[in-house]
């Protein structure tokens, strides 16, 4: 089961664990400052353990002990408690991280290919490398999306084209050109920028009430699409 990063803060809470070194020495009180790593804290309290318990030791008094004879045995039992929890947190974080699968700027659209990051990006690529700008919206709880990413990601012949002769952006918002939703805010949906700038509003798919858009079987329409923005740029530009 995946732990939130909000359950994850209110696990490993630097605040509480400054709170309670402070509540078992008040000594340290100007030593701790919120802020630091969390293994600062734990070896901070650990070192003080263990030189608190050297002390004892080393104490010539027998007195000591006959106040408080399980002292030495008090030391060693929260020196290891604490190790164990040290290890336990950081395994635990470990495993979270682990679980975790890395997040690239293809979001499954294909991992080969090279993503612009940003909308701006993609349109300085475009003009700078003359290849037009194939632009992408999605979102990851549609499930229309969903199907249409892993048949174009999954496609031989759309991946060597868009790898080979488009500039390649999929975002999962919208961007402040108007011109990128000429019939509207709705996903998946696919539109064409040449290297002049100008959005291809006549390359269109399938359907009519959604013109931009593409099902999984659309994706030879999609491919032909591709390689339609590819001959106007030759004969236009």
């Amino acid at each position: 089961m995946r732990t939130s990063k909000k359950e994850e803060k209110k696990r490993f809470n630097p605040l509480f664990f400054i709170q309670v070194i402070v509540s078992l020495f008040p000594e340290l009180r100007d030593e701790v400052q919120l802020g630091c790593p969390m293994y600062i804290y734990k070896t901070l309290l650990l070192s003080h353990l263990l030189d608190s318990q050297r002390i004892c030791s080393q104490l010539d008094s027998p007195r000591v002990f006959e106040k408080e004879p399980d002292a030495t045995m008090l030391f060693s039992t929260m020196a290891l408690v604490l190790m164990l929890f040290t290890f336990s947190t950081n395994m635990a974080m470990a495993v979270t991280k682990e679980g975790r699968a890395p997040q690239t700027l293809s979001r499954g659209w294909g991992d080969s290919l090279t993503w612009a990051q940003t909308y701006e990006e993609g349109l300085y690529n475009a003009k700078k490398k003359n290849k037009p700008l194939m632009v992408i919206h999605h979102l990851e709880e549609c499930q229309y999306c969903q199907a249409l990413k892993q048949a174009f990601s999954e496609s031989v012949e759309a991946q060597e084209l868009a790898n080979e002769q488009f500039i390649m952006l999929n975002i999962m918002h919208e961007t402040t050109d108007k011109n990128l939703a000429p019939d509207g805010k709705y996903v998946p949906r696919i539109l064409f920028v040449d290297p002049s700038l100008t959005v291809r509003a006549d390359i269109t798919g399938r359907y009519s009430n959604r013109l931009y858009t593409y099902e999984p079987q659309d994706l030879q329409l999609l491919i032909e699409n591709m390689m339609k923005a590819l001959r106007l740029l030759q004969t236009e530009l």
